[in-house]
């Protein structure tokens, strides 16, 4: 069967050419903010009580939400594309059969993505209507809680918790749903196993096989200490190198860091890869109680110099960052051209 390009592919490089592109912010945080129990989570306080059965608690488990706070979610999609997001990310970051395990919900996951899908595709035509500004749903997928290259037992460094085909059928599942409810790009995002990145990497070619169509693939790997290598070992370099076969739209880093212990990985990346860029850090470092004390200001203003430096064509906020924060790093690097690609410079 031939696959048709999703209709996106050509505004989205048109303007990808012009501009730095926004992503949006952090939706864990913008959640806490709400103070939600565990009868607002199963949606039996108020919203929509979950049509899945569990006996497991659910508070915590954000991406139930889609389901059972609907208008929530929607809302901080919202929030986030009037920000100045071109392209924000549906709230399924843990919306695998296997994460969703810890809550018995494995059977909720079809309907977790193609309502996230649905949901910020509502948001952002809500937003679109009011300014008249075209906006991309980007389904996320997040790097499960599992790892396919590491064992999780120290006396047994041959052991995994998860295999690559579960990996991949859980991915696909996923990736199945998004596609479905309508999402214009497929995120994988917070890497820190290349093995999990590459499975979620052949689930989207197969889930858009299926449905025949060809999705854009964004790509985001996490640096996880001062060494600048991903949990399973590599540097932003090694990390491009392995997922190169896949042509992404993008690559880049997320999470883990701040903009500032983030910048010479970016400078790293934006040598070698021969696509777009993309970096979403979080708003600093966390502090002793885990919250992100950095303001929009300061990380714009970071964000700003790796723009100045042309190491940026897609940029956007991790943990911590609200529509505040996007809406100062929209404006902090609109003055700067996006990163030229090689073949443009030769052009």
């Amino acid at each position: 069967m031939s696959l048709h390009d999703h209709h996106c592919v050509n505004a989205l490089n048109a303007t990808a050419r012009e501009r730095i592109l926004i992503m949006d912010g952090a939706m864990g945080t913008m959640i806490q903010g709400l103070g939600l129990g565990e009868d607002d989570y199963t949606g039996h306080g108020t919203g929509t009580p979950c049509a899945h059965a569990t006996d497991l608690p659910q508070k915590g488990n954000n991406d139930l939400l889609t389901l059972t706070q609907p208008q929530a979610i929607e809302q901080i999609h919202y929030d986030f594309a009037i920000a100045g997001a071109d392209i924000v990310e549906t709230n399924t970051f843990s919306s695998t059969a296997i994460a969703q395990a810890d809550y018995g919900l494995e059977a909720a996951v079809h309907d977790l993505n193609v309502e996230a899908a649905r949901v910020a595709r509502r948001a952002l035509d809500r937003a679109t209507a009011q300014d008249g500004k075209p906006r991309y749903v980007a389904g996320a997928v997040g790097p499960t809680n599992r790892t396919a290259s590491l064992s999780p037992d120290v006396s047994d460094p041959g052991y995994r918790a998860v295999t690559f085909d579960g990996l991949r059928l859980a991915y696909r599942d996923q990736i199945r749903g998004l596609i479905i409810g309508g999402a214009d790009l497929i995120l994988i995002e917070t890497i820190f196993d290349t093995l999990n990145a590459k499975a979620a990497i052949f689930a989207a070619i197969e889930a858009c096989q299926a449905q025949g169509i060809r999705l854009p693939i964004m790509i985001s790997g996490t640096i996880t200490d001062a060494s600048g290598r991903t949990l399973s070992g590599q540097t932003p370099t090694a990390f491009w190198h392995s997922v190169a076969h896949a042509r992404p739209f993008s690559v880049g880093l997320n999470c883990a860091l701040g903009a500032g212990a983030m910048r010479p990985h970016m400078a790293e990346l934006a040598g070698v890869v021969d696509t777009l860029t993309c970096a979403y850090p979080n708003a600093g470092l966390p502090n002793a109680f885990g919250q992100y004390d950095e303001g929009p200001e300061e990380t714009a203003e970071q964000l700003a110099g790796f723009a100045q430096e042309g190491l940026l064509n897609v940029v956007g906020g991790c943990c911590g960052t609200t529509p505040e924060h996007i809406r100062a790093i929209a404006e902090a690097v609109a003055p700067f051209a996006p990163r030229q690609l090689e073949k443009e410079q030769a052009a």
